[in-house]
């Protein structure tokens, strides 16, 4: 997967104001707090019975 996932707000204090970082690989920085976090989809969990 090449595409990052896009946060529309910081997990740790809510701010909108995010950047991309290069390292480490997928990152985002927070104006706001200055923190650098990242998103990752891990996938899907479907009840039991669900066919997929």
């Amino acid at each position: 997967m090449t595409e990052r996932a896009t946060p529309f707000y910081c997990p740790y204090c809510g701010d909108e104001d995010l950047r991309p970082q290069e390292e480490p690989s997928y990152s985002w920085l927070c104006s706001g707090c200055r923190r650098v976090f990242q998103v990752k989809f891990v996938g899907l969990n479907l009840p039991q019975g669900v066919k997929k």
